[in-house]
């Protein structure tokens, strides 16, 4: 089975409250999403809530994947960049696929689905997105056709003596 897409789903309770328990899912199950677990939803809720508030103003668009059932399999944020020199390319954020969901290629969907619709956008040239090290995320990514194009040694501290590289990675859509 596939996952049904939707970019800028009507934001219901329903909603809110699946992208939520994806969230705290994800990170729960190691997951490089913001958070390290263990995580509560109470504690991932103040990140959505940016994230809805930014959907609002414009500023975000929300990717969904619904599996079979209808439940929130999948999630990803594209967000504008706000730097007048830099509107020809966009953000992508917080890239997520429960984890009952892994291994069945659902990220790789998911990924086609963000490019689909960043190729909808007026303007947009390229995708944007960093990961943390020490997880293959960038392999992954790779695969996917984006390029590494930066890395930061040590930027993000998951842990006291346990710093990972923040990658940039970037998909010219050309």
């Amino acid at each position: 089975m596939s996952l049904t897409f939707t970019l800028d789903p009507a934001v219901t309770a329903e909603l809110r409250d699946g992208i939520l328990d994806l969230w705290t899912d994800v990170s729960n199950a190691g997951g490089s999403v913001g958070f390290v677990p263990p995580v509560t939803t109470e504690a991932v809720r103040p990140e959505l809530v940016k994230h809805l508030v930014a959907m609002a103003e414009g500023r975000t668009r929300l990717l969904v994947g619904h599996d079979e059932d209808g439940r929130i399999a999948a999630a990803a944020f594209l967000t504008h960049n706000t730097h007048r020199l830099m509107t020809h390319w966009l953000w992508l954020y917080t890239v997520m696929v429960h984890p009952r969901h892994q291994g069945k290629g659902y990220g790789r969907d998911l990924l086609g689905a963000a490019e689909d619709a960043a190729r909808g956008l007026d303007g947009i040239e390229a995708i944007r997105l960093t990961c943390r090290g020490g997880l293959g995320l960038e392999r992954f990514y790779g695969s996917c056709g984006y390029k590494e194009v930066g890395r930061v040694p040590g930027a993000i501290r998951v842990a006291p003596g346990d710093d990972r590289d923040d990658i940039i990675m970037l998909l010219p859509l050309g």
